[in-house]
Parts: structure tokens; C-alpha cells; sequence
């Protein structure tokens, strides 16, 4: 048996879940924007409590290690390690594009996404992360969440995702960088759905890790930031 915390702030959802083996048990998120500092530590304390469970009682922390906000990675990171070094339990790194996909599949089998079983049989899953200006973070899946290519950073552009457009399936995308691409990929051949990053998605992958003791150095993990932090000057006048 293994509990796990899991925590998902790579975007402006704010989300954790608690899971005990492959099944979630519990969940907590916002969409309302980035108040991640604020919201993280109480969704954590409130899962714990109303499943009358202590810290102690958690068997690792998984959380989303990017790519995706540079601040939001930071703060679900730096809670997670804090976690993992105060209980002394593993900590589990699980990339967001993966955990994105997992989502979708789960909504699939659901059956809450606007597509047919046919379609997802033979589709290419591309979760997008919004990565500012006209660029997501992107990798691309088949139906069954085997990886066809490495996460990259995309300009979007007519001709992005040329070589998973065509052919047999079409490429669906969702996540919040999907928006970037509809009117600008070909229509043709492209499906966007909306699914949204949440803990869920960390569940199933966090618990492989988990039984293939998979784990990440509590002391020197960095979150997969995939592009450098860039600091502007506000606009603002202050003065």
C-alpha cells in the first residue's frame, strides 16, 4: 500500500491530490488564477484532515516538474521537498505534459471528451502549456500514453506539428497553449478538446515510479523549466 500526496501548479490551477496506490482518493483545486503561495498549504492541510490522516502517515510526494510556470513550479517544488525532507519519505518527479495526457485519457474513458472511440483509437495526443507569446511546451502521445517525440518548446506556426498532422488519426490537443494553435494549425486533421491540467493526471504515473523506486534527490531536484527565466521591467509607474 502506498499513500501519496500529489501537487500540480505548473499552470494557473492550483491542485493536489491524494492517492492511495493506483486510486485517487482526494482532490482540491482552483481555477480562479495564480494564487498558488496562498492556496497550496491549505489544500494540503484540508485533504489531509478530512481524511483524518497525518504527514507522517504519507508514503512520498509526487509533484508536476514542468515545464510550465517558472513561479508556480517553484512553489509546488519547494512544498513538495519541504515535505519529503520533514517527513524523511521519497519524492517523485512526473513531467506535466505526461500527467496532462493522463488526464485526457481518464476524461476519455469517462466519457466527458467530444470524440469518438474510433478517433481516440488512432489519434496523436499533444498536451500544450502555454509558454507566452506565440510558443507552448508540447510533446506528443498515441492513444495509449506512449511518448512519440521529447518535450520541446513550439513557436506555433501552419507548420508545428506537420509530421503528427495526417494519416489515419487526427492530432488533438488540449491544455491551456491549445488556444494559441486553433485558426493556426491546418483544421484538417486537428482536434482540440478541453481538458485542463489537474493532480489526477500524477496519480497512475507517481505510483509506477513509486514500485520501481523511482525517486528524485530531495536535496538538489530542480523543476524542468525547458526554457530560461526571463526578467522584464514593469510598465507600471511605481513613482
Amino acid at each position: 500500500m502506498s499513500l501519496i500526496l500529489n501537487i500540480e501548479t505548473g499552470t494557473d490551477i492550483c491542485s493536489v491530490a491524494l492517492s492511495r496506490d493506483n486510486e485517487l482518493i482526494a482532490l482540491r483545486e482552483s481555477t480562479e488564477g495564480r494564487d498558488h503561495a496562498r492556496l497550496l498549504g491549505v489544500y494540503i492541510d484540508e485533504l489531509l484532515k478530512e481524511n483524518q490522516l497525518d504527514p507522517d502517515e504519507l508514503d512520498a510526494v509526487a509533484v508536476g516538474k514542468g515545464p510550465g510556470s517558472y513561479t508556480g513550479l517553484r512553489i509546488g517544488v519547494s512544498m513538495a521537498k519541504g515535505l519529503c525532507y520533514g517527513q524523511k519519505i521519497p519524492l517523485i518527479g512526473i513531467g506535466s505534459l505526461e500527467a496532462l495526457a493522463n488526464v485526457a485519457a481518464e476524461d476519455f474513458e469517462a466519457g466527458i471528451l467530444d470524440i469518438e472511440e474510433e478517433e481516440w483509437a488512432v489519434a496523436r495526443l499533444c498536451p500544450m502549456i502555454d509558454a507566452r507569446r506565440m510558443e507552448v511546451y508540447a510533446q506528443v502521445f498515441d492513444s495509449q500514453l506512449h511518448p512519440l517525440n521529447e518535450v520541446a518548446a513550439y513557436v506555433v506556426g501552419p507548420e508545428s506539428f506537420a509530421a503528427y498532422i495526417g494519416g489515419e488519426g487526427p492530432l488533438v490537443i488540449f491544455g491551456n497553449g491549445s488556444a494559441k494553435c486553433v485558426g493556426t494549425l491546418p483544421s484538417e486533421g486537428v482536434k482540440a478538446l478541453n481538458v485542463t491540467p489537474s493532480a489526477r493526471g500524477l496519480v497512475g504515473p507517481a505510483f509506477r515510479a513509486f514500485q520501481a523506486e523511482q525517486f528524485e534527490d530531495v536535496a538538489y531536484f530542480e523543476p524542468f523549466y525547458l526554457k530560461d527565466f526571463v526578467v522584464t521591467t514593469s510598465k507600471k509607474k511605481l513613482f
